[in-house]
């Protein structure tokens, strides 16, 4: 599996717990904006990582017809039992068991920085991927991974390269540790146009200051995630 299976496994019910109080993670204050980024089906979508289900579930109140994938069966279970999507896959994102262009979008939500190979996960959206249509990835901002290592000890100037990080944040109570990598915006870039895909949009979103998460003033001024849209044009 390209996605940390152990790491997530391990801090399955952390997670959830996160996940599921609202509020409590940035998710919150950009959630309207992401949904506005998305747009409304109807459709076919597929939530590639789909963890908890928060985003499948977003999906479905946008109008879509939502397939849910997600390695770790607890995630998997936890998604399904609060009916996040209409169907659902224990799958890598690398080893997608759908057949190809079966879907006219595809999300890819803070999952390409899960992966140990994020080129075959690219390769493997692409693939069920309908010509024309859309392919969505939010991702930690590049410039906010720099803040936040170095925040950890990390060297604040290293910004080429992949980097791996582990870290662990408590508040209000709830412990989640974070593994994952992080890369600059050509990478990121390099993985779309490599897999045949033509960026078609970018947004740097602020943080909505009105939902009272707690981060929300500093990364209302400062780019803390990154949202692309890509397209397949055609079916090569």
């Amino acid at each position: 599996m390209t996605r940390d299976h152990d790491h997530w496994a391990l801090h399955a019910a952390d997670w959830i717990a996160w996940a599921r109080t609202p509020g409590h993670d940035a998710f919150w204050a950009y959630r309207g904006a992401f949904a506005a980024f998305v747009g409304p089906g109807p459709g076919r979508a597929i939530d590639v990582g789909c963890g908890e289900g928060r985003l499948s579930r977003l999906l479905g109140e946008l109008g879509w017809t939502v397939t849910a994938s997600e390695p770790v069966a607890a995630l998997l279970q936890a998604a399904r039992e609060a009916g996040s999507a209409g169907t659902y896959h224990r799958a890598a994102a690398d080893a997608l068991p759908v057949p190809d262009g079966a879907f006219d979008l595809v999300l890819s939500y803070n999952m390409l920085m899960d992966v140990a190979d994020p080129a075959a996960a690219m390769v493997e959206m692409v693939r069920v991927l309908a010509p024309g249509g859309r392919l969505v990835v939010s991702i930690v901002h590049p410039l906010a991974d720099m803040l936040l290592l170095a925040k950890d000890g990390e060297n604040a100037e290293a910004y080429f390269g992949r980097k791996a990080f582990e870290v662990s944040e408590t508040k209000n109570g709830l412990t989640m540790a974070f593994k994952g990598w992080a890369m600059p915006l050509s990478d990121y870039a390099d993985l779309l146009t490599g897999a045949g895909l033509a960026i078609t949009r970018i947004s740097e979103p602020r943080a909505d200051r009105t939902t009272g998460w707690s981060g929300a003033g500093r990364w209302s001024d400062l780019p803390l995630f990154l949202w692309i849209e890509a397209r397949r044009f055609s079916a090569a």
